[in-house]
């Protein structure tokens, strides 16, 4: 009777053992996965572009969480720079020009995916600074040359690419159509400085439904940063 209960007390003290060593581990685990994601893998510029598809997706779900969290409306205007870190699936590290109250800001945001596990999940969200106010010099637009009108600017412009973002999405907004338009490419682009304001005049190529159309666009972009569109024509 003695070497059985002494065998059941040694039982019973190595469950107990390997009980508390598994608990152990695993709340080492649990600590492994945020030294994880700090020190496994370094920094480096992310593999898709800045206007990837994947990446602004990175970034459009950042501004949708931050903006659950905190009760906030801020809009994505582009994406500046992606990095990553391999961690137990990728850290991206993304800077991104917000507009926030009509005003352009910079912001850094980290988000953290794992495709396997169908998990994303946003790890920081955080104010870097302010765009400064749009000056007519941001379009190549002296002040002295104001009275001569029109003038020809590059249609990669920063603003004038938001120019054409926004006249595209008033375009669809106004359309009875249920098929999206399209931005194919910034044909022209002409900017007048005003007191308080730019013009900005484009010639945009779109596509709806296999179609092409073209637009002339008029889109004022006051000092707060915000852009209204105009005026709108086919471009026969």
């Amino acid at each position: 009777m003695r070497v059985i209960r002494n065998t059941a007390l040694l039982l019973l003290s190595l469950v107990f053992l390997f009980s508390a060593f598994g608990l152990s581990k695993q709340a080492k685990s649990g600590d492994f996965c945020s030294e994880e994601m700090a020190t496994l893998g370094g920094i480096h510029t992310s593999h898709g572009s800045e206007n990837s598809d994947e990446i602004h997706s990175l970034a459009k779900f950042a501004v949708d969480e931050h903006n659950k969290k905190e009760n906030a409306m801020i809009e994505l205007a582009r994406v500046v720079k992606a990095q990553e870190q391999t961690v137990a699936g990728k850290l991206h590290h993304l800077t991104l020009e917000v507009i926030d109250a009509g005003k352009k800001k910079i912001y850094e945001a980290k988000v953290w995916v794992k495709p396997w596990l169908h998990f994303k999940e946003l790890q920081e969200f955080k104010h870097v600074e302010d765009v400064p106010t749009f000056t007519s010099s941001d379009l190549g637009v002296k002040q002295e040359e104001q009275t001569s009108g029109l003038k020809s600017v590059p249609v990669h412009d920063p603003v004038v690419e938001e120019a054409a973002e926004h006249a595209i999405k008033t375009i669809q907004q106004r359309s009875n159509s249920l098929l999206p338009y399209e931005l194919q490419e910034i044909v022209h682009a002409n900017a007048e400085v005003a007191d308080d304001s730019t013009k900005i005049h484009l010639v945009l190529k779109t596509s709806r439904g296999g179609k092409e159309e073209k637009f002339k666009v008029q889109v004022h972009h006051n000092n707060e940063g915000a852009f209204h569109l105009n005026h709108m024509e086919p471009d026969n």
